[in-house]
Formats: C-alpha cells, structure tokens, sequence
C-alpha cells in the first residue's frame, strides 16, 4: 500500500520496492547522545555512513527531537546505528562486572491517529511486533504535551529494535496519519502556554 508499484513490479521483492520510498522517523533523545549541530561527531558520522538526513532540535531543555530522513534503507542504517551508540555508551558508563548486553531503549514520536494501527484489534498487532522480535514496545496512552503526537518506547537489544523498529515502520507506511498533525516540542511546557494565556486575558481584562 506504501508504494503503487508493489503488487505489479516483476520480480521485485517487497524489500526491493521498500527502498525507494522516503521515510522519516522522529525519535525523542537525550541531547547527550546526540549531539546538536555539524561538529557533533557521532552525527556527522552516522549522517556520512547512513546517507540518510539528521536534523536535531533547537532548545535549552535535555530532551530533543532527532529526525531522520531518507530512504527506508538509509534509515534503517542510521537508527542502527544510533541502537548500537547508545549500546556502547551504556557499556561504557558501566562498572565492567555484567557481561551482558545491556536493554537500549529508543522513544519513537509517532502522529496519535497511527498508533490505532500500531496496536492492533484488541492490541493484536503490538503483540505480534513484541513476540516476532523480541523487543519491548509501548505506546504511550497520552499525547505528548501540546501536540497530537504519541511516545513509541522500543526497548532491547539494537539487533531487536532495528528488527521493531523495521515493523513500525512498515505499519505507519501503510497507515498514513489522519488529520492535520501537531508536532511535539520537547520544553513547551502546558504550564507556561497558560499561564502566558491568563496573562493576556488579565491585561485584556484589566484594559476594559
């Protein structure tokens, strides 16, 4: 349903016809991990070895939108990528005594009017996303503050988020989102909206 092409193209396998559509995938992310701006190393590199387009949000607060661009294939590699760095980063921070593989958790950002089809019929979908690839996957019950956007919080080992993360994407592909979206802001907190809303009607009160 993502692409006219598939059900006619020759030969062609769904992965083959999967590669020329344009994807973009936006993730909620620690500015720690990655870094704002084209000094930042581990951007510039998983930029030049993924091909696919980073962008990261402006702001003062922790938490960033990182949004990546590309082919399906280009973003698929970038978010390997990043599932590895944040692996690595977690072993690194570490005390050395547990040898396993520590759980990498990613935060999806994903129009609220998708999740529908991410769940599934009595949460059937979700289910099959969790036992297929072995990751854990939540949808958040909430919209993200001031926005129509919800949290998709994917959770294992990289191998398993990519293999997750591979499958959301092919849900949210054919299930294009329904209105107008708003996107999420990370640090535009409610609080501040109203308050500056009951600021305004005080002055337009006190004017009258």
């Amino acid at each position: 349903m993502a692409s006219p092409d598939g059900a006619s193209g020759v030969g062609g396998s769904p992965e083959e016809t999967e590669l020329s559509i344009t994807l973009t995938l936006r993730m909620l992310m620690h500015g720690k991990v990655m870094p704002r701006g084209s000094k930042g190393e581990t951007v510039k590199r998983i930029r030049e070895q993924s091909s696919a387009r980073i962008t990261i949000s402006e702001g003062s607060c922790p938490e960033r939108i990182t949004t990546i661009t590309g082919s399906t294939d280009a973003v698929f590699r970038a978010v390997s990528m990043i599932a590895f760095k944040l692996e690595e980063d977690l072993g690194a921070g570490g005390d050395g005594v547990s040898a396993g593989r520590a759980p990498v958790t990613l935060r999806l950002v994903i129009p609220a009017s998708q999740c529908g089809s991410l769940i599934g019929k009595a949460g059937a979908k979700i289910r099959e996303i969790r036992e297929s690839t072995g990751a854990q996957v939540q949808v958040a019950g909430d919209l993200l503050p001031n926005s129509t956007e919800r949290a998709v919080t994917v959770s294992g080992v990289p191998d398993t988020i990519i293999q997750c993360v591979r499958q959301i994407c092919a849900v949210i592909l054919e299930s294009p989102p329904k209105g107008a979206t708003i996107p999420y802001h990370p640090g535009l907190s409610l609080g501040t909206i109203l308050l500056s809303a009951n600021q305004v009607r005080g002055h337009s009160l006190s004017k009258g």
